[in-house]
Formats: structure tokens, C-alpha cells, sequence
């Protein structure tokens, strides 16, 4: 918890201030302001996530920074669409800073070396409907992760062989979200959206042939769906679809636990 937080609280709890005037403090929510950026200290405290470092446009050194005063505020770091160039710049000046090749992303831990909240926090199931989808449906997967929750992956299911995923029917009713990554046409969400119990979190991947439009193609099959209880988040945007199900994850292990 961020340590501003935790003093609050205990000013509460010690009688130095009262409720009314806690919320009050709470009403002004910080940031912290880096000239090059102003830092939403307080997202994990609002959305249950803190905030995201998104990597293009920004130098090594700034990415860096912000991911070490995300930390330093006892909250997990992550950065989206990094390059191996960009981490290893990283890791010189955080060298525990660890790399998900495969979904471009750089996790710092918290200092307790710990993701954000409980691990198993829910179940997440990511499936791609082809190899090509592979690195967005890793961006989904490590996200959830590092929000906490449990995550399967079943990858290159499409519906060009749609027995690959049938086979797994087992997977498709443990998961409390699916995240479904697919490009080409993008039928595979609705076609999991009528067998899965789960929301479904569609993501369009820019994958395919010139009438795929770089991923509208699939943008509007997922978006005109028959299935009851999909979303769908932008083209290629893996991050946002395994934010969206990690807190339908986390929400349903919650429920069932009773914790707050």
C-alpha cells in the first residue's frame, strides 16, 4: 500500500482527523509531477491497477524514472511495447527489472518482490487464434499476471481447425474471463463467446491479408458478435483486454471469498 495511504489511515484510526476529512484528502487525488510527465500516483488505489508505462515516444532514461517512482510508491511497474533495447537501457540503472520478450512488456516488481494484489486472484484464460497473434495475446496474459490473477494459455486455436479448441472445453468453464486474441476475420470470439459461461474479452489483431484492413476486418466481426457477453477493446491492444479481465477475475474471486 502506498505509504500516503497508510498514514491517512492510521490519522483516522488514531483520531487525528475525521472521516469527512480523510475523504476529503482523498477527493484531491495526487500525482506526482516529473516535468516530462505527471505520475498517477493513485490509480492502483481508484482502478485496482497502477498506472501503465506505455514505451514508444519515450527514452530509455524517462521510462526508467517511472518505473522506479512507481515502485518507490510500493506499487508493481510495468511498461507495454518496449523494445529489448529499451529494457537493457533499463536494467542498467534497475537491474531487477525483468523482460517479457514475447509481450514487449518490463516488469518491476514491488520491493516485497511481489505482482499487485493476491496471486490467484481469479483465473484468466487467454486463447489466440493463431501463432501470428502470439505477442498481443502475451501482452493480455502478463498483465493479468501481474495484476495477481492465475492464467491459462491455449494459443493457436482458430476456427480454420476448430477441433484444437473444442478439445479443451475444460479450460473454456474453469476461467472466470477469457481474453480472445484473433486476427484474419476474427470469428473465434464469438464462436468461445457461445460456448464459454465467462465474459469474454475480444481483442482484433492487425494480422492478415489486404481486406483484414491492418485488424478492422476483425474490429467489426467482434464488434457485430451473435454471442451474448463479449467486449471488445481496440486493435491489437492486449494490455487493455488483460486489464479488463483481470478485474472480472479478480471481482469473481472476491465475491467468493468475501474479501473487500
Amino acid at each position: 500500500m502506498d505509504h500516503r495511504m497508510r498514514e491517512l489511515l492510521e490519522k483516522v484510526r488514531s483520531g487525528a482527523i475525521t472521516v469527512e476529512q480523510a475523504l476529503e484528502r482523498l477527493r484531491h487525488l495526487p500525482f506526482e509531477d516529473l516535468d516530462f510527465a505527471k505520475l498517477d500516483t493513485h490509480r492502483a488505489l481508484r482502478k485496482g491497477f497502477p498506472e501503465a508505462i506505455y514505451a514508444p515516444g519515450k527514452t530509455p532514461q524517462q521510462i526508467a524514472t517511472l518505473l522506479k517512482r512507481l515502485a518507490d510508491h510500493g506499487q508493481t511497474a510495468l511498461a507495454t511495447r518496449a523494445s529489448r533495447e529499451v529494457y537493457e537501457a533499463v536494467r542498467a540503472e534497475l537491474p531487477e527489472a525483468h523482460y517479457h520478450e514475447a509481450a514487449r512488456m518490463i516488469v518491476l516488481p514491488t520491493r516485497e518482490g511481489q505482482a499487485h494484489g493476491k496471486p490467484g486472484r481469479g483465473t484468466v484464460l487467454v486463447i489466440s487464434a493463431g501463432t501470428a497473434d502470439h505477442p498481443v495475446a502475451e501482452e493480455a496474459a502478463v498483465t493479468a499476471e501481474t495484476m495477481g490473477c492465475h492464467v491459462e494459455r491455449l494459443y493457436d486455436v482458430g476456427v480454420a481447425g476448430i477441433h484444437r479448441l473444442l478439445g479443451h472445453s475444460d479450460k473454456l468453464h474453469a476461467a472466470n474471463a477469457i481474453v480472445v486474441v484473433a486476427g484474419m476475420e476474427g470469428a473465434l470470439a464469438s464462436v468461445v463467446g457461445g460456448l464459454a459461461s465467462a465474459p469474454v474479452v475480444a481483442v482484433p489483431t492487425s494480422v492478415g491479408y489486404g481486406t483484414a484492413f491492418g485488424g478492422i476486418g476483425a474490429l467489426l466481426t467482434m464488434l457485430n458478435s451473435c454471442a451474448g457477453g463479449v467486449a471488445v477493446v481496440n486493435i491489437d491492444n492486449g494490455y487493455g483486454a488483460g486489464y479488463y479481465a483481470g478485474l472480472i477475475a479478480t471481482g469473481a474471486a472476491d465475491n467468493r471469498t468475501g474479501d473487500a
